[in-house]
């Protein structure tokens, strides 16, 4: 199916192409979620017309992006969980917890944009993480795992 992108969509496209992709893909995800449109001459020609003020968007939300990426840099974030004499978790540290860790400190992030480069923490100690906070912009931030005092 071919498509109009009406913003920057990973590994697609960027705002404005027309592409063409599976079609569940945009029956099911793109196109119900506002992110593409179908390619028709009438929705190119609406596209067209407010091209400039969905560029003007887009670019707010990239600055919005960027300045609670710069406030993110160099967090560290202390998670306190049950955990085994050895250090091992019981259970693990989800996406779940480090975004409800970032609400109670002020930052606003769903648990689809937290990305673990080294799979699920399953253990205490230091570990990375990353905030996708935009296509485009992608915050580290540090993981402190504790272990809870029984």
């Amino acid at each position: 199916m071919q498509i109009i992108l009406l913003e920057k969509v990973l590994n697609v496209g960027n705002l404005g192409d027309i592409v063409r992709v599976k079609d569940g893909y945009a029956r099911n995800y793109l196109i119900p979620n506002k992110m593409a449109r179908r390619a028709t001459a009438a929705a190119l020609a609406e596209f067209e017309a407010r091209r400039a003020e969905m560029e003007q968007l887009a670019a707010d939300k990239l600055a919005k992006a960027q300045a609670a990426s710069e406030k993110l840099a160099g967090l560290t974030l202390t998670l306190v969980q049950k955990a085994g004499v050895d250090g091992r978790l019981f259970g693990s540290v989800t996406s779940a917890d480090v975004a409800d860790a970032l609400a109670k400190q002020g930052f606003e992030v769903s648990k689809a944009q937290i990305r673990f480069p080294a799979g699920h923490v399953k253990t205490t100690g230091e570990h990375p993480v990353s905030v996708a906070l935009h296509t485009d912009v992608v915050s580290d931030i540090k993981l402190l795992v504790q272990a809870e005092a029984l």
